[in-house]
């Protein structure tokens, strides 16, 4: 049994997490922090899980666990760090963006199993992957395993609003995002630095640009991202190459009928579909924001970090466990 500590516990990720964790065999959750909802009932706050916990949003107690995930807003995780020490025993899953870039990632190992899985295995603090970025970069690393990313890389990717976070701005509330869709950090979001070196990861030479237009969408959770680029191999070749690589990574699909998004919200899936359009290559990629993009990719994180089946708690069934 792996006993588990959240910090920030109040959040859409958070919450998406309990919903995980209370269910999951091998898992017992410790304690629950929140500043600023200390001893209320964690299913006042995550309404969803009444009659699922009585737990309530205590006390952190870290010597009482063998994981923490940090779901703080982004920044506070390093903040955390510096005024918090905790035992070397326990391990760290964080879900912000403070550790995922390899310049600062002081020890997180990225943990996108598709690309990591053997360095998560071993590791003691896993920097969670972005939501666009996980998406974003499932579709591309078959093409930058076999060397193939050539030529400049064009995303348009639409997220549903639960990727805005808990907390309302001008742009998240429902009267200016009904009924509305629009275009936000063209071609600077966050999420692009970690894609890029997930990319190089694979493919060093790949010197070319990546161009990300993100998309705010007037739904509430899940993201759609289109891809294309410039590829030698016919349509067949392609799907192949993509079944190949992805044929040991439980999570990821290769589809013959173009995806939407209600394919995968509410699952730790990713569905990728090809199209090929002369030297065009078109990848659809669509995840859950808040699972594969965040909660239950980190959950499959701690799965692989305590020797437990990969998909263990997250909707596909273990075999011999």
């Amino acid at each position: 049994m792996v006993n588990v500590g959240i910090i920030g516990g109040a959040g859409y990720t958070a919450g998406e997490l309990l919903r995980i964790l209370i269910w999951h065999p091998q898992a017992n959750i410790s304690f629950v922090q929140s500043t600023s909802h200390m001893g209320h009932l964690i299913s006042d706050v995550h309404r969803d899980l009444l009659d699922e916990t009585d737990l309530v949003f205590s006390q952190a107690d870290y010597k009482a666990i063998d994981v923490l995930f940090i779901c703080s807003g982004h920044g506070k995780t390093k903040l955390f760090l510096e005024e918090n020490n905790l035992p070397e025993t326990v391990k760290i899953i964080d879900l912000s963006t403070d550790f995922r870039p390899r310049t600062n990632n002081k020890g997180f190992v990225y943990g996108l199993p598709e690309i990591n899985r053997d360095k998560i295995v071993t590791a003691d603090k896993i920097a969670n992957p972005g939501c666009f970025a996980t998406c974003i970069e499932l579709g591309l690393l078959p093409l930058a395993s076999a060397n193939q990313l050539t030529e400049e890389v064009h995303v348009n990717a639409i997220t549903g609003s639960t990727g805005a976070g808990q907390n309302p701005t001008s742009t998240s509330h429902f009267s200016w995002k009904n009924n509305n869709v629009s275009v936000y950090k063209a071609f600077t979001h966050q999420h692009l630095e970690e894609i890029t070196e997930t990319v190089l990861q694979l493919q060093p030479n790949f010197d070319k640009e990546i161009n990300f237009i993100p998309v705010r969408g007037n739904f509430s959770r899940g993201i759609m991202a289109t891809i294309y680029t410039d590829c030698d191999w016919t349509l067949e070749e392609a799907v192949e190459k993509y079944k190949i690589y992805y044929q040991n990574h439980p999570f990821v699909s290769i589809s013959s009928i173009t995806p939407d998004v209600k394919q995968v919200v509410n699952t730790n899936k990713c569905v990728l579909y090809l199209e090929k359009h002369g030297r065009k290559l078109m990848i659809i990629s669509v995840i859950d924001n808040l699972l594969k993009g965040a909660s239950g990719q980190a959950v499959q994180n701690m799965n692989l970090l305590f020797g437990m089946p990969e998909i263990l708690g997250l909707g596909l069934k273990p075999i011999g466990f």
